[in-house]
């Protein structure tokens, strides 16, 4: 089916104003199909022809001013229109599919208790799944929405909803609206509901979680008020609509969806099992981070898509700094540096890498835009953000941000009208930022050069890059009193490039450009510094900076500059007295997944596997007191995934208990299971009576990641199968087979199935879309074969025609990842 182009997007919002949709959806004719019914209002500025889209299983009839249109004339997701200027009205009759992929409305039916629910997810050109519309976010209008469900069943939307005499239900009208902000959640749904500033608040959940929402109901509604409060406080316009949903939904691709007044978050969120409390702050992040989406997004619209980044980067960084400062999670820039920073790092140093703010033809249609959802557009960007604000000044930024809100809302916007609002507020030059940090690709490197004299030591930094940085400089000395520990003699704001610093006295211990991390690039210690962070990490007193001191030693691994063990070494010498929860999950999770699973050769791996249990073993016995729940369970999970011989598991499996606690719960049960599974030490007649004790959606993709686990040629070919020649997979059990099926434990067994990876996977993506290729890219992909001959397959499979765009994308970044492990090991 074509996508929409720029230059056709341009032309059609010439031509058209859209006034009003109304949309009125039935939901009782079965779970294959709904049918749809839409009525659009709008006018034509003068005589054209355009088209409007859908993507109908049976499109039955429609109506021009009232003339009958040929059906047969809809061309794959476009239906011609021939119009006269002035007004028209618009009519379709269809029935359209329902999905399993998340994509459109989305179709699940809960193994726990038969329920079923519905939800829409309609993001950049899934509305036509769910109705006709001229979808794109520039022709915006109102909404009247209409929905027909089952008895039983309640219906949420964009605005307040109430069911009608004749039994259906019907939303509130909405200010305008982008195309694809339209949302609809219905089903029996679990609801509690409280009210805020003269304003309906709620959650909702499927029946089987309800107990578990309601254990954290407090939690979420406090969260969820205290950042509506905060944004009250920086922003000048009211929240524009007229309640607060969030709602928990199944199967769900994304982390949440910003649809006005019905936030949709996956519903791993509503915890079944005991979670860390990093964990939970990022939850809180993630309903920040939709919030301010009500504001930049939602109120201010994008105008085409290379600007996402200004919905993502703001929501990104106002996520993370509002929940500093409004919640009790106030060290949410330790999470973001270790985490999603890295993100943003790899992404940039990739092929696939683009500017924050792409120039306008490098996104032509809306393909192209769907690959720019990555760690730039969030990670990248909200750390330029952060570097802005410490470059312009909180107040000026948030003056110009409520400029731009006060300029567009309810409107369109661009990265120039952003720009315009923010030079408003300042005598600095935003526009020469701008270009400088959102139009330019890569990574900086900084490097600190420092000389001595006798009574002075003097610092220069060396910039590998383009862009200017205004950074905190940190000066540790050894604390006399305990060798083992830092104290921060002084900190130093400094610009770069700038002029060299001279102090006075003995050159410090360490170091450390971009204490705070300010700014967005890598750094690099002297050797001095260096050494004495091998010997004294743990020891600095700031989590934020040790995450920084991470992060240099994890780019160090990454550019071939550092041996993959001695990151290992690192971690086993400070994990055991690190403090910060976020900084222990950070470092064994690349400890883990790259250094362990991917840049040690596979003769090295059972060592570094013995390190990390040895290292997780310390952390569970440090843990013993009952002092620190949430590292003790990082060290459980970490302990069970390093896990090389079944016996301790299947101890813990049969006391149903790790001793000393805690106790096994779901997740915990399925995570030993599925190791228990590599290891060959588990069976299909287990996994069949461990669903049968956990009947739910995540018992079901346990059991599916468990049964690919398995070491055993027929499991093997059943989940291949499974994922790569059936379409009855939803997105959540294609993901958790595709877990399950590759281990680097089984190599041999599974080397016939890299090859036919790169066969099989082009067709599955044509056949299932968008999302399935991106899982498939993703979670399908074979990580644990580097090696020449993989890089080869990998190489020459980028070079089809027919890639689908979203696959095309995951396979450059992931044979450019295996490219850089096969020089990781050759270094």
């Amino acid at each position: 089916m074509p996508v929409l182009t720029r230059d056709e997007a341009q032309t059609r919002a010439q031509l058209l104003d859209i006034q009003r949709y109304e949309v009125d959806l039935d939901l009782t004719t079965g779970e294959d199909t709904f049918d749809s019914h839409t009525v659009i209002h709008f006018t034509a500025h003068t005589a054209g022809d355009t088209f409007v889209e859908l993507k109908p299983a049976t499109l039955r009839t429609v109506t021009l001013d009232g003339q009958p249109l040929d059906p047969e004339t809809l061309l794959g997701n476009r239906l011609a229109l021939n119009l006269t200027a002035g007004p028209h009205e618009l009519r379709v009759d269809c029935a359209m599919r329902y999905s399993h992929t998340g994509e459109g409305l989305h179709h699940f039916t809960d193994p726990a208790d038969g329920e079923r629910y519905v939800y829409t997810q309609l993001f950049m050109e899934d509305v036509q799944r769910v109705f006709a519309a001229f979808d794109q976010p520039d022709l915006k209008a109102v909404f009247d929405l209409t929905v027909t469900a089952p008895d039983g069943w309640s219906v949420l939307a964009n605005g307040i909803t109430e069911q009608q005499d004749d039994g259906r239900w019907k939303a509130a009208r909405t200010p305008l609206l982008a195309t694809y902000f339209v949302a609809v959640a219905a089903g029996p749904w679990h609801s509690l509901t409280t009210e805020h500033a003269g304003l309906p608040f709620g959650l909702h959940c499927r029946r089987s979680l309800a107990p578990h929402l309601d254990a954290d109901a407090d939690e979420l509604f406090e969260i969820t008020r205290q950042c509506y409060d905060r944004y009250h406080e920086k922003f000048e316009e009211p929240y524009p609509f007229d309640s607060y949903d969030q709602a928990f939904v199944p199967e769900f691709n994304a982390g949440a969806m910003e649809n006005p007044g019905l936030v949709t978050f996956r519903d791993e969120f509503i915890y079944r099992s005991a979670v860390t409390d990093t964990e939970r702050q990022t939850r809180a992040m993630v309903i920040a981070h939709e919030m301010a989406h009500m504001w930049f997004g939602d109120l201010v619209t994008l105008r085409w898509w290379d600007d996402i980044w200004l919905n993502e980067s703001f929501a990104e960084y106002m996520g993370y700094q509002t929940l500093t400062e409004a919640t009790r999670f106030t060290d949410t820039w330790v999470d973001f540096g270790i985490t999603r920073k890295a993100w943003g790092y790899d992404a940039d140093q990739r092929p696939s890498t683009h500017p924050v703010a792409p120039a306008p033809d490098a996104v032509p249609d809306t393909a192209s835009a769907m690959l720019n959802f990555d760690g730039i557009s969030y990670a990248k960007g909200a750390s330029a953000l952060r570097q802005l604000v410490a470059w312009l000044g909180e107040k000026d930024f948030l003056a110009g941000i409520n400029t731009h809100f006060k300029r567009h809302k309810f409107a369109n916007a661009t990265l120039a009208d952003f720009i315009d609002s923010l030079a408003s507020a300042t005598d600095r030059d935003v526009h020469a930022w701008a270009a400088t940090w959102l139009g330019t690709t890569g990574v900086d490197t900084l490097t600190p050069e420092i000389t001595e004299t006798e009574s002075t030591w003097a610092l220069a930094v060396n910039r590998d890059g383009s862009r200017p940085h205004r950074i905190t400089v940190g000066a540790y000395d050894t604390d006399p009193a305990d060798t083992s520990r830092l104290v921060l003699r002084e900190r130093l704001d400094i610009d770069v490039p700038g002029e060299n610093h001279i102090r006075q006295g003995n050159r410090p211990a360490l170091l450390l450009l971009n204490d705070g991390d300010y700014t967005y690039a890598k750094v690099r210690l002297d050797a001095d510094s260096w050494n004495t962070a091998l010997r004294s990490l743990s020891g600095l007193p700031d989590p934020l900076t040790r995450a920084v001191i991470w992060n240099a030693a994890r780019d160090m691994v990454r550019d071939g500059q550092l041996a993959p063990t001695a990151y290992l070494e690192a971690a086993r010498a400070h994990l055991p007295h690190e403090s910060d929860l976020a900084v222990v999950q950070g470092v064994l999770q690349f400890a883990a997944a790259q250094v362990t699973d991917r840049y040690l050769p596979a003769a090295q791996r059972p060592a570094a596997l013995a390190l990390l249990t040895d290292l997780t073993r310390d952390l569970i016995r440090r843990t013993e007191d009952g002092s620190h729940p949430g590292l003790r369970l990082t060290a459980v999970r970490h302990f069970i995934s390093a896990a090389a011989q079944p016996d301790t598991l299947r101890a813990w499996l049969i006391e149903d208990s790790v001793p000393g606690g805690p106790e096994l719960d779901p997740e915990l049960r399925w995570r030993i299971l599925t190791r228990l599974a590599v290891l060959g030490a588990s069976d299909e007649r287990e996994i069949a009576a461990a669903l049968a004790a956990d009947p739910s959606a995540t018992g079901e993709e346990g059991a599916a990641r468990c049964r690919a686990a398995l070491p055993d040629t027929s499991a093997k070919e059943a989940a291949w199968t499974a994922m790569f020649t059936g379409d009855a997979l939803s997105n959540y059990l294609f993901t958790a087979t595709a877990q399950g099926f590759w281990q680097p434990e089984q190599a041999e067994l599974l080397q016939p199935y890299v090859a036919r990876y790169y066969q099989d996977v082009v067709p599955l993506a044509v056949r299932r879309g968008p999302a399935i290729a991106d899982a498939a890219g993703r979670h399908g992909f074979p990580l644990h074969a580097i090696d020449e001959e993989s890089l080869t397959l990998g190489e020459t499979c980028l070079t089809q025609p027919d890639l689908l765009p979203a696959l095309h994308r995951k396979l450059t970044d992931q044979v450019d990842d295996l490219r850089r492990a096969l020089k990781v090991r050759s270094a």
